[in-house]
């Protein structure tokens, strides 16, 4: 059940941001974390470790590039955070997993705390219909017409692009479902939540939809920004930052104008890891029960196939 959360510093409310790299480039990418940065957020950047090694739309810069290097370590100083977006946008076997693993240790120090899955690659972890359980899963696969159901293969200790036992060791928290509402703490009330029947993953959390500038700006839509803080919610927001925030040397008016005003809200700007490791000390309980499991993959099937939510 849904309570509100008394935040640290008595703030109204918390809000972050997720941003998967798909497609990034440096230079929109600098004035775009400026923007977060004149405005007070700290959030969460995800990176690739390595280039693609075949051509992939989705490719942008990744962690080959020493200037991007250079760029990262700087907004880690002032507070952001840089999370795992997979090691690259291709799938990648095991060797190559555990190599990007110790490459992001060396490069920012330590190994990512927070990770979201890259749609394209086979080593996803829990993925697909595997997010679901029971007939939600068999559902998700009739209406896909079973596109896929056996491509994600992270978890699957038969297979080369097994990194379970990788994942459960390194990484704290992974994304999972996505919901069209602001509040997303008001859909998955008890994230971070461990999951028994996934147990390669030591947490899981959930986002709100903000995959490109329009859906991002209309998720913090004013009417929005006064629900979560009437509500004392919390937002992770899921974004691609290269779809359409900043075009041409110029950031998104619509986008500037609406984190500007949730700025100037009594909100508490962190981290998603930040807010996570702050949630998990709130919840008596994490690991859900099969009740709330099936509560929340209805709902996000809901969300998934009606609404379009990731």
């Amino acid at each position: 059940m849904y309570r509100k959360i008394v935040w640290p510093n008595n703030k109204k409310f918390a809000f972050t941001i997720f941003d998967d790299t798909d497609r990034s480039n440096l230079k929109d990418s600098q004035l775009i974390y400026d923007c977060l940065d004149n405005l007070g957020y700290k959030t969460t950047r995800s990176v690739w470790i390595n280039k693609s090694n075949t051509q992939n739309s989705t490719e942008g810069i990744t962690c080959d590039d020493k200037l991007y290097i250079d760029w990262l370590l700087e907004i880690k100083k002032k507070g952001f955070e840089i999370g795992y977006h997979n090691t690259t946008c291709n799938s990648s076997e095991r060797e190559v997993i555990k190599d990007g693993l110790e490459k992001f240790k060396k490069t920012f120090g330590k190994i990512p705390i927070v990770m979201a899955n890259h749609s394209q690659n086979k080593e996803n972890i829990y993925w697909g219909s595997h997010r679901l359980s029971g007939s939600r899963r068999l559902a998700y696969n009739i209406l896909t017409l079973f596109r896929k159901n056996k491509y994600y293969l992270g978890h699957d200790k038969n297979s080369k692009f097994f990194w379970g036992d990788l994942c459960k060791e390194n990484i704290s928290y992974v994304r999972n479902f996505v919901f069209s509402d602001i509040n997303t703490l008001k859909n998955c009330p008890f994230m971070p939540y461990k999951d028994i029947t996934k147990p390669y993953v030591n947490y899981w959390f959930a986002s709100s939809e903000g995959n490109n500038v329009n859906t991002f700006t209309k998720c913090i839509s004013d009417k929005n920004q006064d629900r979560l803080e009437q509500e004392g919610g919390a937002c992770i927001m899921y974004t691609h930052f290269a779809d359409g925030f900043s075009e041409n040397g110029k950031i998104s008016e619509k986008f500037k104008e609406q984190m500007t005003k949730l700025s100037k809200r009594d909100g508490w700007f962190v981290t998603v890891s930040t807010l996570l490791e702050f949630l998990k000390t709130e919840n008596k309980n994490t690991e859900i029960n099969s009740d709330q499991r099936r509560a929340l993959e209805w709902k996000w099937l809901f969300n998934k196939l009606i609404l379009g939510s990731t």
